[in-house]
């Protein structure tokens, strides 16, 4: 498949980009993917390619959609952020003041930041769980509610990479009223006529691309991380894959109608580039797009001041978060971007939705070929760099 044969809108400026993304399906990187890009709010880029499985059954479309796994945690961030905007949420407070069966098993005094942040220790649950508890609300924060952390919180911190959508998903819950789907879906995603969805109506479900199994992206460019994230799986009773496989149907339940359907803050958004781009607009642009304020100056800064940096008990690897998101760092495998203040989250196979509030540029990437990649795919690190080449 060459260049030819990708479609959709790029600025004469960003014509590099173009080709670079069309010469991924060329040499076999992509089955089906799509990147967007908006410069102070105004899209730039947005295009698309490829098919929506392996198989060729059909083309990937404007409107697309797509399971976009760990994407979807700096979504949920967001909702927090909001309620701390609109003061109903102190991050500084107790979990246990929000959410009160919380305080069990010594965690009483565990401030709200450090669910954002990766430090309370509850990056996976002990006890067994069944397959179909990850579509069971109020059976998962229980559990959650139940467990005693696994290191002393606030003294390290580690990947909740699934844990963490309920933890700040639950405190969003208690504190609105709302399910965390809806809240975003009301306060975010709607106002902003952006087309990403936490728990996905009945209705969308075919516009969505199956994603593909781990390892039909290519490993690319620098792969030290993949090597220390692999090596951290092989043993299925260690921490990290204990917080990446239970319940066992985080490893088996996408592109099922319970995965799609179900509200699993963490893991489970569905997206398209466009989408991405578009919320992070928005916070590339002051907390304002097109007349619609979803966070404030003051809630920015939050999003791009570090909280935690060091090595990640659960990746193995050395990781910078601020509240709810991934910072740059020094290294190609997990550089945003030239400007220090660039935030944002990736998903497990490549997706990965940005904000750099300096240049005021927003850059969202999708795809269903899944790379092994855990904090920038190469795929996508090409055409960010492309893009500031093009600024």
């Amino acid at each position: 498949m060459g260049s030819g044969s990708v479609r959709g809108e790029c600025d004469a400026r960003f014509e590099k980009v173009r080709e670079l993304f069309g010469a991924s399906f060329a040499d076999g990187s992509e089955v089906g993917a799509a990147v967007a890009v908006s410069v102070e709010g105004v899209p730039v880029l947005d295009l698309w390619g490829g098919f929506v499985d392996k198989n060729e059954s059909a083309p990937w479309e404007r409107d697309t959609l797509v399971n976009v796994f760990s994407t979807t945690k700096g979504m949920t961030a967001l909702c927090a952020h909001r309620l701390v905007d609109r003061g109903e949420l102190d991050l500084d407070l107790p979990v246990a003041t929000y959410w009160p069966e919380f305080a069990a098993a010594g965690k009483a005094d565990i401030p709200v930041r450090w669910l954002l942040c990766h430090k309370a220790g509850l990056a996976a649950i002990e006890r067994s769980l069944e397959p179909d508890d990850i579509y069971k609300w109020d059976v998962m924060t229980s559990a959650l509610a139940e467990q005693a952390p696994l290191w002393v919180p606030g003294e390290a911190h580690g990947y909740h990479a699934v844990t963490a959508g309920w933890l700040v998903g639950e405190v969003v819950r208690r504190v609105s009223g709302k399910s965390l789907g809806t809240f975003f879906r009301d306060e975010i995603a709607g106002p902003l006529d952006a087309d990403f969805w936490i728990g996905l109506p009945e209705s969308e479900h075919g516009r969505v691309a199956p994603i593909g199994q781990m390892g039909m992206g290519k490993v690319q460019g620098d792969d030290e991380d993949v090597r220390l994230v692999m090596e951290r799986m092989r043993s299925p009773d260690g921490l990290s894959m204990r917080a990446m496989a239970n319940p066992p149907s985080i490893l088996t339940g996408p592109n099922t109608k319970e995965w799609r359907s179900a509200e699993i803050p963490a893991a489970n958004g569905h997206a398209t580039a466009r989408s991405l781009a578009r919320v992070y607009g928005a916070l590339a642009c002051g907390g304002v797009l097109d007349g619609v304020e979803i966070l404030s100056e003051e809630g920015l800064a939050r999003c791009w001041t570090e909280q935690a940096v060091g090595p990640d008990k659960i990746l193995g690897l050395r990781t910078r978060w601020s509240l709810g998101y991934m910072l740059t760092q020094d290294r190609p495998s997990a550089r945003y971007g030239p400007n220090p203040r660039t935030f944002g989250h990736a998903g497990a196979g490549g997706s990965i939705g940005l904000a750099d509030p300096i240049a005021k540029v927003s850059f969202g990437y999708v795809m269903n070929a899944m790379g092994p990649h855990p904090l920038l795919d190469p795929r996508a690190a090409v055409l960010l760099d492309a893009v500031y080449e093009a600024l």
